[in-house]
């Protein structure tokens, strides 16, 4: 079976000769690609020195490069690793198992089971946030994935040659996670080791704006993936504020038959009209993506039926 390494790569000039040589070893037979995303120091020059097949990616953010990774690489099994050398190449052959076994759609490198990350990571920050974005999908999705953003990762090429990427930066591996989770791909999360960036390397992560985007990460899937239970919680919010204002008036109605307090009476009266709106946006919305859900299972059936003719094809020749 063809293997890929995937690297995705801003500034690692410090990391990637050893990541390159660490993978080279563990997997000699695998072809190493090394995506350089505008880098400002040599590490283009540097992967090439050490055998790394090496491609440029112009567009900025991590997704834009493993979008341009999945079109553009052809193997059986896919490992996609940062370049800053904080998850172990000889971890490598735990993910890759579950793929070549056929158990796993996509093997997680799971940095938080063993405490290893807790312990590394100078980031707490960014730790609350991860375990932040893990809770809503565990909770939006009934499961209990212990790892939802890590960069270490084994796909096998079904998961790779079908996933439409669309986030353009480190949002890609919640993406990735949630698109798994949807489409009913198996997930196997393997316990492995990880250690903080080496001295003088520093993580292109930013604290605040790196947590907008974890929350904005939230609201968008359950707008995305659950969008009746998204709206319907909306709607439930201005049905309350919409009972707050006008309770008052049912009281007074109740009590003198006359309506005094107009204002309030018609604020409530839009207040709930726009939630039963809101409320009915969800039930259409969750039809739309129960259809995508359908399409996306009929062209999942179609490209491995081509895939397997193409298979049939080769061992015909052969």
């Amino acid at each position: 079976m063809k293997t890929a390494v995937l690297i995705p790569c801003y500034n690692e000039e410090l990391t990637i000769e050893k990541v390159i040589k660490d993978f080279k070893k563990e997997l000699p037979d695998a072809d190493i690609y090394v995506y350089d995303n505008n880098s400002k120091d040599r590490t283009a020059e540097i992967a090439k020195e050490n055998g790394a097949i090496v491609k440029h990616e112009y567009r900025q953010g991590k997704g834009n490069v493993v979008r341009s990774m999945f079109r553009d690489i052809d193997a059986d099994v896919y490992v996609m690793v940062d370049g800053d050398d904080t998850y172990p190449a000889e971890e490598v052959h735990k993910l890759i198992e579950p793929i070549v076994n056929g158990e796993a759609d996509m093997a997680i490198g799971d940095r938080l089971t063993n405490g290893t990350y807790k312990k590394e990571n100078k980031r707490h920050f960014h730790e609350f946030g991860n375990n932040l974005v893990k809770k809503a999908i565990n909770v939006a999705f009934k499961t209990n994935l212990k790892d939802i953003m890590t960069g270490y990762r084994a796909f096998n090429k079904l998961f790779v040659k079908t996933m439409p990427v669309m986030s353009p930066k480190f949002e890609i591996e919640t993406e990735m996670s949630l698109h798994a989770l949807d489409k009913k791909f198996i997930i196997k999360e393997i316990p492995i080791v990880y250690r903080d960036r080496p001295e003088g390397s520093e993580s292109k992560l930013n604290t605040v704006s790196d947590g907008i985007k974890v929350i904005k990460t939230i609201i968008k899937m359950f707008k995305d993936f659950k969008p009746r239970q998204f709206f319907w919680i909306i709607s439930l919010i201005f049905i309350l504020l919409g009972l707050l204002i006008g309770m008052p008036v049912i009281v007074e109605f109740a009590k003198t038959g006359f309506i005094t307090k107009v204002p309030s009476a018609i604020l409530a009266t839009g207040i709930m009209i726009f939630a039963i709106i809101i409320a009915q946006c969800g039930v259409i919305l969750d039809t739309v993506v129960k259809q995508n859900r359908e399409k996306y299972e009929l062209e999942l059936l179609r490209y491995t039926q081509i895939e397997n003719l193409k298979i049939n094809q080769e061992e015909n020749d052969k």
